[in-house]
């Protein structure tokens, strides 16, 4: 969604902005282009093949200063923001997470993400992390796998498939993508078009391996400070406004970032039974989507992988201390 994006971000001259999914680049490459010629984008990526890619695909902005690199999880973006000292402690103008998988992730068998071609069940955005989804798959009892794939599938076979996953690595370990997928897919009727019996399971295990939701719910604060330009040196900010602007491709993560940014365009959060205010929580956001930006057909139509995504944007309120 680059239009929606940039509609949304208004990447400026001169501003500073943060894609913290770097993936293969497009998001940045469109924010370096509107925000000509001296607008500066820090991108991050857990994935080193990404980051390299991108180094290589966008290699005369790395040269000129214009885009900074940084390898790491945006679930540690202030530190990453600190480390690098990029904006030089003043607040940033935007801030980019799309949630989604690039294409050379998702195409390539060899990382695990996906069934349509064989592969190591490995599912590792960052390929240095310990666990790989066969460790889970093999490792965790009938019980947790159950509760992965309810939980972060919203799987309604999750106690059949799991009790299926423990009988087969009885009698042999699961290590492949289509073994899995088989396995899972095994007498369930399948209509060609329709959603593959395993794809759920499959983003559940994915997720799992890789904290997905909780490196979100751990970030969005973490985004708003930085919007702020609020440092651990400098917590009263800097009064400029910026925004935020996330796309999430499934349910799990769109109920987080909505009821997030609820929250935070609220200024008092008491039960609504109390006569006066004790929690003296106050709003800090602007919601600028009540309801979620969808892809239109048109962009469908040329990348089916975006039909399901959400995006939702919010404006930093000026800081009045």
């Amino acid at each position: 969604m680059p239009n929606e994006v940039l509609t949304y971000l208004q990447p400026k001259p001169g501003g500073l902005y943060i894609d913290g999914t770097l993936g293969g680049g497009g998001h940045t490459a469109a924010i370096l282009e509107r925000s000509a010629p001296d607008g500066k984008v820090l991108g991050i990526d857990t994935d080193s093949q990404a980051l390299a890619r991108v180094g290589e695909r966008l290699a005369e902005f790395v040269a000129n200063g214009r885009l900074v690199l940084a390898h790491g999880n945006f679930s540690d973006l202030a530190q990453i923001v600190e480390q690098t000292g990029f904006g030089g402690g003043k607040g940033v103008q935007g801030v980019l997470l799309d949630l989604g998988f690039s294409s050379d992730q998702m195409d390539n068998p060899e990382r695990g993400f996906a069934f349509s071609a064989d592969g190591p069940l490995d599912m590792r955005l960052n390929q240095a992390s310990p666990l790989t989804a066969a460790d889970l798959v093999n490792g965790a009892s009938e019980q947790e796998l159950a509760d992965i794939f309810w939980r972060y599938g919203e799987e309604t076979r999750s106690r059949q498939i799991a009790r299926r996953i423990v009988r087969e690595r009885e009698k042999t370990p699961i290590t492949r993508t289509a073994q899995l997928a088989s396995l899972i897919a095994a007498g369930v009727p399948h209509k060609h078009g329709a959603i593959h019996p395993a794809t759920r399971a499959f983003q559940a295990l994915r997720i799992a391996v890789n904290g997905e939701l909780e490196r979100l719910e751990a970030v969005l604060p973490q985004i708003v400070d930085v919007l702020e330009g609020k440092t651990r040196g400098d917590e009263e900010g800097h009064g400029e406004k910026g925004r935020m602007v996330i796309i999430a491709f499934h349910s799990l993560e769109d109920r987080i970032v909505k009821e997030y940014i609820r929250r935070e365009a609220t200024d008092c959060l008491c039960p609504p039974r109390l006569p006066v205010c004790i929690c003296g929580h106050k709003a800090r956001l602007r919601n600028l989507t009540s309801k979620p930006v969808i892809p239109g057909e048109q962009e469908i139509a040329s990348n089916p992988r975006a039909r399901s995504a959400k995006l939702r944007a919010a404006e930093v309120l000026q800081n009045n201390s």
